[in-house]
This record gives structure tokens, sequence and C-alpha cells, in this order.
């Protein structure tokens, strides 16, 4: 099967003077969300945080995890990897779909540092480097290899593993301005700006995104090279196109996008929560954040807010069929050739 041309993602750095980027979110960075947030201005995307160790043990994680087009891109697929070997396999299988791997070292919940994924990479950084190392061994450019991290306690301890993360090869990096144990505390813009100067390589600027504007302050504070954003975006995946609020347009475009896909009821239904959230009221909010069908949340948008609700759209989880390069079959069909079916038996629902 013929695989795509691959997009540079570094001339996105070299020729913007700040590149808007959608955050990895579990369960919520799938193709037709990052369909969706193309259309309003978004220039890279990631996909949602994938287990690599089950991505390439498991054919049915591996279709379960990955679905992309031809038109998806530029494209990063974020890995959350503790072994050399699991994350080189990875990016190995994954790298004719997509243009770059991502090497999440950023995610604080308790589960995943207890088994040592996320930022408690952070803690022996000689793990991270050999895992950029490997990768950036294996796979040519432009092909790239990335981290996305959080700050440590002490600074000079991040910008120390900045800069050699840049030594061994690393082709941008990803800076959440907060520790491991910080939440809802302000962003640490002084921080990522010391990581901005202390390497050569891009640097994605990370919190507390919520506007076009918030967009512009971060960069002026960081000089970074690009903003990321997770709630924000999923709150109004128009908003690098500068407006406020999430558009009627901009769910007429997630209803006609999911109506040409498989995707199910849960998260069709969740993307709408968040984008309705600042147009309808708290009254109206309660009464659609509970609808439990297709049918059900169809006949409110038509009804309430005149949304066109497309002839073929489904009332049950269904898989609607079209051809290779759109739906994904031709990752799974390279995926078949080379490997056994396990099942994939973990479950994750958190922003990294």
């Amino acid at each position: 099967m013929e695989t795509r041309t691959k997009y540079d993602v570094l001339d996105l750095f070299s020729t913007n003077s700040v590149v808007y980027v959608c955050a990895p979110m579990v369960r919520y960075s799938k193709l037709e969300f990052r369909t969706l947030v193309k259309m309003y201005g978004c220039q890279l995307c990631f996909t949602p945080m994938i287990m690599a160790d089950s991505f390439v043990q498991s054919l049915k994680a591996r279709h379960n995890e990955f679905v992309t087009n031809t038109d998806d891109k530029p494209l990063i697929v974020q890995f959350a990897a503790k072994n050399v070997n699991d994350f080189v396999s990875a990016a190995e299988l994954i790298s004719p779909y997509s243009d770059g791997v991502d090497l999440n070292c950023g995610c604080p919940q308790r589960w995943a540092m207890n088994e040592g994924y996320g930022a408690e990479l952070l803690s022996n950084p000689q793990l991270i480097k050999e895992m950029i190392q490997q990768v950036r061994n294996s796979i040519p450019k432009p092909f790239t290899v990335s981290v996305k991290m959080r700050i440590k306690d002490d600074i000079k301890e991040s910008v120390q593993l900045c800069k050699n993360l840049e030594a061994c090869g690393v082709s941008f990096l990803t800076v959440h301005g907060r520790t491991v144990k910080e939440r809802s505390e302000p962003v640490n813009t002084n921080a990522i700006r010391s990581i901005v100067d202390s390497v050569d390589i891009p640097v994605i600027a990370n919190g507390d995104i919520k506007s076009l504007n918030d967009c512009f302050h971060l960069n002026e504070l960081t000089k970074c090279k690009g903003v990321m954003a997770a709630r924000g975006i999923l709150q109004n995946p128009a908003m690098f196109s500068g407006l406020e609020k999430t558009p009627l347009s901009c769910v007429q475009n997630w209803v006609d996008l999911c109506c040409k896909s498989d995707v199910q009821f849960q998260c069709y239904h969740h993307h709408l929560v968040f984008m309705l959230e600042k147009v309808l009221s708290k009254k109206e909010r309660n009464t659609f954040n509970f609808l439990k069908t297709f049918d059900q949340v169809n006949n409110y948008l038509s009804e309430k807010l005149s949304i066109s609700i497309p002839t073929a759209t489904k009332t049950k989880n269904c898989h609607v069929e079209y051809s290779d390069v759109q739906d994904g079959s031709y990752f799974k069909s390279k995926i078949l050739q080379t490997s056994e079916f396990e099942d994939c038996l973990y479950d994750t629902f958190l922003f990294n």
C-alpha cells in the first residue's frame, strides 16, 4: 500500500511567527476533531496519547487508537513509553503514516507515574535521551522526534535536559509551564523563556491557552515558536481564528464530519458539550448535557440551533464505508501483514 508524502514539520516553525497547535488529548484529539480545528487556523495536531507497548503488541490497539487519512497532516503521534524498544518499534510502525512521533514526559496522572510513564521519565533523563537517539537513528528526516514535558522544581535541571535532548537530535520541544504537583497555578513563563533561550530548536509553549489573545501573550513573554492549546480548543475549536466562542458554523462542521465517520456517540456528544458551553444557557446545558442518543442530540441541535442534520446521520454506532485513503484502513492493512491479534486492556481518560 502506498504511503503518503512526508510533511516537513520544521518548515512550519521557520515560516510562521507562531505556530498554533492542538494538544494530545486522550479520547478527544481524534481524526474528526483534528480535521475540524484545521478549518479554523490550527496548523499542527497531535494524536491522543497512545501506550507504546500495547500499540506494538496488539493489533486491536492499533485499530482502535490510530486512524488517519491523506489530508490529516501535519500530524504528530504521541506515545507513552518507558523503554527504548517500545518507543522505537511504535515509531517505526507509525512512521509511514505520520510526520513525527512525540514522547510523553508530561503526564502527571498518578497511574502513569507509578508505572514509569509520563512525567516520571523526567527523573531518568538518560532514558529519555536514549529513546530520542534511537528513533532519530532509525527513521530518517524529515520525520520528527519530539518531547512534551513539564518543568522541574529546579528550572536549571529542565534547561540542562533540553540542551542534552537538542544535542542528541530532538526536533522540537513542547514545554508545559507547570511542575508535576501544580494544577491550577499560573504558568511559569520565565521557566519556558529560559528553555527557549537555551536551545536553538523550536519550543512550543503550553498552558492556560483559552483565546487567541492568550496565544499572543504567551508568545510575547516566552518568545516560543509555537503555542499549544488543550481545554481551550475543546471549548472553542475556532479559537485560533480569533473567535471568542464556538460559532454555529463550527457546530455544523462537526455534525457534518461525524456523519461521514464511525465516531461513537460518547465522543460526538462530549465534544458538543464542550463546544456549546458558552453558547447555551445553564438551563439549556442541563438539558443538552444529559441527552442519550444520536437522535436526541441531533433533534436538539436542529430545533434549538437550526443545525442541518444530514440524512445519512446514524442513530447508533455503525461503520460508514468509504475509500481506504480516508478511513485509515491502509494503515490497518500494513499492520495485518506484520502482527498477530491481542486484546488491548488499557482504558485511559485524561489530559496530558
